[in-house]
């Protein structure tokens, strides 16, 4: 359960597959949870996939069937952002990594929250400081950077930016362990540390790709059981979406220099239409939720 001075509501904006796994997150912590998004088509989504998680876990023992239900009940879904914001303890804003976008929905849920809230944003790369300038009180603003999917990921990466005030920080990493998650904090800089190494990695492996050095079942089943990662930088970037992959590499080539270039196949998937999973194919093709066999894209120079 969440701790006395955290005990207010937790809005989330944004249903996608990130902020679905947080609002389970805080909504399995016993915090009542308002999930909000413009598009009421995605609320529809975020609520099946919700029943999904909940239904897995009851059916491997993780929670019974009340407390699921119980759980299901605590998250509140709705389209209007400011009746979403008002009177919470915590916002988390997870949408689309858009700076612009980031920054207006930021801005007006703080307003909404008013000045007792911690205003976060769950980021893989964007400026801690920068989106914390749009708000009248910068040093209540940190980044709450989760790990897809959030109801299996351990780890919250905790972003200070320059202005961050030592108790924000501090609050946030009470607010991680409230929902079971191991946290680190990091001073803001481009990527942080895990996009920064993964982006990079997963970059290389679609260079080794589009290059014909491997194909793609190959290069992921090398860092799976060669480096004893759990999942294959390919499969990885399905499941990320190579739009969010892209967005970041082209951040970091920006910020960081030109090794984070990205690599012309990525630019040739997102102007494809293969995101990923989400759409049901990226370098792979899904079906039923499930990669297919032998579906791994090849390319060659």
């Amino acid at each position: 359960m969440m701790a006395e001075h955290q005990s207010g509501p937790v809005a989330v904006i944004g249903a996608g597959q990130m902020g679905t796994g947080i609002a389970h997150a805080f909504a399995l912590s016993g915090a009542e949870v308002r999930l909000v998004d413009s598009s009421d088509r995605q609320l529809q989504a975020s609520r099946a996939t919700l029943d999904g998680i909940v239904s897995g876990s009851v059916k491997l023992g993780k929670i019974d069937e009340p407390g699921g239900l119980a759980l299901l009940e605590r998250i509140h879904f709705g389209q209007d952002l400011d009746a979403a914001s008002t009177g919470v303890s915590l916002v988390v804003e997870s949408a689309t990594e858009n700076f612009d976008l980031k920054a207006r929905l930021i801005q007006q849920a703080s307003q909404a929250a008013g000045p007792q809230a911690i205003i976060a944003t769950n980021t893989s790369a964007l400026g801690i400081t920068e989106l914390g300038a749009v708000i009248e009180r910068p040093e209540r603003f940190i980044g709450m950077h989760f790990f897809n999917p959030v109801h299996k990921m351990k780890l919250v990466e905790i972003i200070r930016g320059l202005r961050t005030d030592d108790a924000t920080v501090q609050a946030t990493q009470a607010y991680a362990r409230a929902i079971l998650k191991e946290s680190i904090v990091v001073n803001e800089s481009p990527g942080f540390t895990t996009s920064r190494m993964s982006t990079l990695l997963g970059n290389e492996a679609m260079y080794m790709l589009m290059e014909g050095v491997g194909s793609a079942e190959d290069i992921d089943k090398a860092l799976r059981l060669g480096l004893n990662h759990p999942m294959g930088p390919l499969e990885l970037g399905d499941l990320t979406g190579w739009d969010t992959r892209l967005s970041v590499l082209k951040h970091l080539h920006q910020t960081l220099g030109e090794k984070y270039r990205p690599c012309p196949l990525i630019l040739k998937l997102v102007k494809a239409g293969r995101l990923g999973r989400k759409v049901g194919e990226g370098v792979y093709r899904y079906q039923d939720g499930q990669r297919v066999a032998g579906s791994g894209l090849r390319a060659h120079p």
